[in-house]
């Protein structure tokens, strides 16, 4: 099978939907599939990501958001897909570029199915665009009932598209590299590193992409008021200066993007993974940081409570609400309770693995295609 996936968003990119996406290609490579990247344009890009060959399309950066450049959408991408012949188009995101693709998948009659993996409608509100939600659910409904299938990543999502009459909804399984993500990385050095006041003794770890949509900024007054607590925020992204500026005078360590091991230390050297977002789609670094064995502290939303049952594997506190916190923050002082919480956590993050999400987005391609010959 000849696969073209057409994203918004690719290496050198870090985030959620390229791990979802290069573990999915790598999948595929091994299954003997041909897999062909059409991504925006960056610096640094490379031309292939292992066999699969990358093509970039020309981009432009945005001042309202200088996280990544996005593709313009042209016939330069129907002219590719004249050229690759694909069997099949997956549309990440369809929002600007890859919404072109479904476009031109649709008018060269390409058997096509697309993915969501940005809640864009919410986003919306932390740009102060709100009035625009009505308008881009819509936009989203039009390209995503033209795919023959849309996968989401969690039953909140599902559910979500389904209230606004997108069809054909398809869940995907969560996936977590478990070689990579393993208490067995913990690190003093790391430790050190992610730690800004030795004074005190507890260090909460944020791994994500610093936007407003991730919500750091909601810590802030709680973490002025605690004397005992450091910050390790892991990641870049548009808000990053902002947020260096608002932490600047807490106990709070910005350390840009980790990869690798440097990564998989910072996971297993944390005494626990705070997640402040409301936002998520689905959040692939809670089970990261459950399989690193740290006990996961979120702001409650649908997502999050798919992934985490309060006191069981998990702690939810409800975002904005200080004293909410606080109590998490004491439950991590009681010994048997954290022992209990990182046991079921890391029994949760066993069940995934990114060959079997892989093995679903293929599976996915291939009932597709199967219909198609109906």
């Amino acid at each position: 099978m000849k696969i073209v996936i057409i994203t918004e968003t690719f290496l050198p990119a870090t985030d959620g939907v390229v791990t979802r996406l290069t573990h999915a290609i790598d999948y595929m490579l091994d299954c003997g599939h041909e897999v062909v990247i059409y991504a925006p344009e960056m610096e640094d890009m490379p031309i292939q990501y292992k066999e699969a060959l990358i093509i970039p399309f020309k981009a432009v950066w945005f001042p309202f958001y200088r996280y990544r450049p996005w593709a313009i959408p042209t016939t330069d991408i129907q002219k590719q897909l004249a050229i690759d012949e694909p069997d099949i188009v997956h549309s990440v995101n369809p929002v600007g570029f890859a919404a072109a693709g479904i476009h031109y998948a649709v008018k060269m009659d390409i058997p096509l199915v697309a993915s969501f993996h940005t809640n864009v409608p919410q986003y919306l509100s932390y740009y102060h665009l709100d009035v625009l939600s009505p308008v881009i659910w819509s936009y989203l409904r039009h390209w995503h009932n033209l795919a023959a299938a849309n996968m989401v990543t969690s039953q909140a999502m599902y559910d979500l598209l389904e209230d606004n009459a997108i069809e054909n909804l398809v869940i995907l399984p969560k996936g977590v590299d478990l070689d990579q993500r393993d208490p067995k990385f913990y690190s003093d050095q790391m430790r050190e590193r992610l730690t800004a006041d030795p004074k005190r003794d507890k260090l909460l770890l944020f791994v994500g992409r610093v936007a407003a949509e991730k919500e750091i900024d909601s810590l802030l007054s709680w973490l002025e008021q605690r004397d005992d607590v450091n910050l390790a925020i892991v990641g870049d992204g548009p808000e990053k200066e902002a947020l260096e500026e608002k932490f600047a005078h807490l106990p709070v360590t910005f350390t840009g993007f980790l990869h690798g091991e440097e990564l998989s230390a910072a996971y297993a050297s944390a005494d626990a993974f705070i997640f402040p977002s409301v936002s998520e789609t689905l959040g692939l670094v809670i089970t990261e940081a459950m399989a690193s064995g740290l006990p996961v502290i979120a702001a409650e939303s649908a997502p999050t409570k798919e992934q985490i049952k309060h006191l069981e594997n998990g702690l939810i506190y409800q975002q904005g609400d200080t004293d909410s916190l606080d109590q998490c923050l004491t439950l991590l002082d009681q010994e048997e309770v954290v022992e209990n919480i990182v046991a079921k956590g890391q029994d949760y993050a066993q069940q995934f693995s990114w060959e079997n999400a892989s093995q679903s987005m293929v599976a996915v391609y291939e009932s597709v295609l199967e219909n198609r010959k109906k």
